[in-house]
């Protein structure tokens, strides 16, 4: 019943839509790391007040566990040679490599004043010459990583 990937002839055109409508309806850009700044700056001000960016971010984690949930549980499969290399007793060591990952990403997104989405969507359809130069630093290194990566293994 529930595929795998959602096709990217779906998920683009609505990821598009999404960059679209918040544009025009908040004159935002739309990206998870202001939501997690937002989330971060509220709960040291000992403040429960969220604009809409804490609410993408919480809805991007609420539809992940549901999914998860909907889906019979977590099942880490299609990480490329992640889950092809780590397999039975070391299976175990998929989810602290993608926190670790994860955590990496987001000190980019940090350093790079803004997560992928932020800098590849919204920035670049809005012509930003800093968020192609980002965006083209994530394809790079994301590149580089993967050669590394397949000549280390």
């Amino acid at each position: 019943m529930l595929h795998s990937q959602l096709p990217w002839y779906v998920g683009g055109p609505v990821l598009g839509l999404c960059v679209v409508a918040i544009r025009a309806l908040l004159g935002e850009r739309l990206g998870i790391t202001g939501g997690y700044s937002a989330v971060v700056e509220s709960a040291r001000a000992r403040r429960f007040a969220f604009d809409w960016r804490a609410f993408v971010l919480l809805g991007v984690i609420v539809g992940g566990l549901g999914y998860g949930l909907v889906a019979g549980g977590p099942d880490f499969h299609g990480y490329g040679w992640l889950t092809t290399t780590f397999t039975g007793d070391s299976r175990f060591l998929v989810a602290p490599i993608l926190v670790v990952a994860g955590v990496l990403i987001g000190l980019g997104a940090r350093i790079a004043s803004g997560c992928t989405a932020g800098n590849g969507l919204s920035g670049s359809a809005m012509g930003s010459f800093a968020s192609f130069a980002a965006t083209a630093t994530f394809f790079a290194t994301a590149i580089a990583v993967s050669f590394l990566i397949e000549a280390v293994i």
